[in-house]
């Protein structure tokens, strides 16, 4: 079956990116490391099935993302958007010692990396019309 990715689909990637980042840690006070700092070191049942789940959605997100654009590629992100924050601070829209909005912008741009990362491997057949597979392990 050939599944086509289409722009929905992309934006869904990167609004369970987004989802996945923002309950992780948010500036807002509203996040599962502020959860879970609230009574440390006393950890509840609850707060240790949430560590879990994320934990299995950021080994799903960054073991995908791994795979289709590798540390180079993701390092190239990073480095691309640090240029982009360089250059939006030059132009005076935000200044480096607004650390709450930089950190907002650093929360966004992580999952936008981590939403290219679920939605490459769709867009690089597209755009090269060649197809990326996974090792398998062939028994001869």
């Amino acid at each position: 079956m050939d599944e086509q990715l289409n722009f929905s689909g992309i934006l869904m990637r990167a609004l369970f990116a987004l989802v996945l980042v923002m309950l992780t840690f948010n500036p807002s006070g509203h996040s599962y490391v502020h959860m879970l700092m609230k009574d440390f070191p006393q950890v509840t049942p609850v707060e240790v099935v949430c560590g879990i789940v994320l934990l299995i959605a950021w080994i799903v997100f960054l073991g995908a993302t791994l795979k289709s654009i590798g540390l180079f590629g993701m390092i190239l992100g990073f480095a691309l958007f640090a240029a982009l924050i360089w250059m939006i601070v030059s132009w005076g829209w935000v200044t480096l010692s607004d650390t709450h909005v930089l950190t907002w912008i650093g929360l966004v741009i992580l999952a936008l990396i981590l939403a290219v990362g679920m939605s490459w491997s769709h867009l690089y057949r597209r755009w090269t019309g060649q197809a990326t597979v996974d090792e398998v392990d062939e028994k001869r």
